[in-house]
């Protein structure tokens, strides 16, 4: 008997179609909450939102290229930004390719330049019963990563 069936859980999907599915939710996401108005880019901008509105906050992505690692400043807000999230249920993931995101969220429409994707916050919208599939996914993800003490998962989003 596995510990999974001790306490009723199910296992983690083993291999990579699991996170596979997660890069793409993720991408689904990150379009969707665009195109909606769900989404706050930068970390000072997302830190003042969780502080107004942390309610509205639906899910979290935290991201950071390689060379963005020796930032201490950047990695404590890393660190500040998790506990929150952490403390309101608010589901989080890392993404290591800055790059990735900025393809698929593009430059700030109001100004044109390129926006600080540090941090990423979806809210949700003002819609009532608005259920969007990739982010009950990535819920789904984030639970089942914790189940195995992956508290602040990584995903590799798709080419």
């Amino acid at each position: 008997m596995t510990l999974e069936e001790i306490h009723g859980q199910q296992p983690m999907p083993a291999g990579n179609d699991w996170m596979q599915g997660a890069g793409t939710a993720l991408h689904e996401l990150l379009v969707s909450a665009q195109r909606r108005g769900c989404l706050t880019a930068g970390v000072y901008e997302s830190a003042k939102l969780m502080n107004v509105d942390p309610d509205n906050v639906a899910f979290c992505v935290l991201a950071a290229d390689q060379e963005d690692e020796g930032d201490i400043a950047l990695q404590i807000h890393f660190t500040l930004i998790q506990a929150f999230c952490c403390e309101n249920d608010i589901d989080i993931v890392r993404v290591n390719d800055v790059a990735k995101l900025a393809a698929i969220v593009g430059p700030s429409e109001d100004s044109g330049e390129p926006r600080d994707l540090h941090c990423i916050l979806i809210t949700n919208p003002n819609e009532e019963g608005w259920k969007d599939p990739a982010l009950e996914k990535l819920n789904l993800f984030c639970e089942e990563s914790r189940n195995v003490n992956d508290w602040v998962p990584t995903i590799t989003l798709p080419e």
